[in-house]
C-alpha cells in the first residue's frame, strides 16, 4: 500500500512532536531527581539530542511546540559551555514548568462556556 505525501508528512509531524515531548519529560525527570549526576545528565541529554536531530524536522505551528524546540536548542547551547548541574537545575525546572503551563492553557474551557454554566438557573 502506498502512502500519500500528506499521510507521510502527518506521520513525521506526529513523530517529531512526540519525540520533543519525550525529551522535555526526560529533562524534567532528570532535573527533579537529586541523585542525577552531571555526567549521567550530559550523557542522556546528548543521546536524546542526537536522536532528535535524526528525526525529520517539520514546521511547528503551535506556540507550545515552538517553545519546546527553542528550549531544547537553548539548553544544548548552554551545556556546551562549562556548567554546574546544581546551579542550572532550578532555572530549568522553572522553564519546563512554564512550558507545561503553556500546554495546559489550551485545555481549559473558553470564557463563553464558563459564563453559561455560572449563570444557569437551577430552580
Amino acid at each position: 500500500m502506498r502512502y500519500t505525501p500528506k499521510q507521510v508528512e502527518k506521520y513525521q509531524r506526529q513523530r517529531y512532536i512526540t519525540f520533543l515531548e519525550k525529551v522535555t519529560k526526560n529533562l524534567f525527570k532528570m532535573f527533579r531527581d537529586e541523585t542525577t549526576t552531571q555526567e549521567k545528565f550530559l550523557k542522556k541529554f546528548q543521546e536524546l539530542k542526537k536522536k532528535l536531530d535524526e528525526q525529520v524536522e517539520v514546521k511547528l505551528n503551535s506556540e507550545y511546540h515552538q517553545q519546546m524546540k527553542s528550549y531544547i536548542e537553548q539548553l544544548d547551547n548552554e551545556l556546551k559551555n562549562e556548567f554546574e548541574l546544581d546551579n542550572i537545575r532550578e532555572a530549568n525546572m522553572t522553564l519546563l514548568n512554564r512550558l507545561q503551563k503553556l500546554k495546559n492553557a489550551t485545555s481549559y474551557k473558553k470564557d463563553k462556556h464558563k459564563h453559561r454554566e455560572k449563570n444557569q438557573d437551577w430552580g
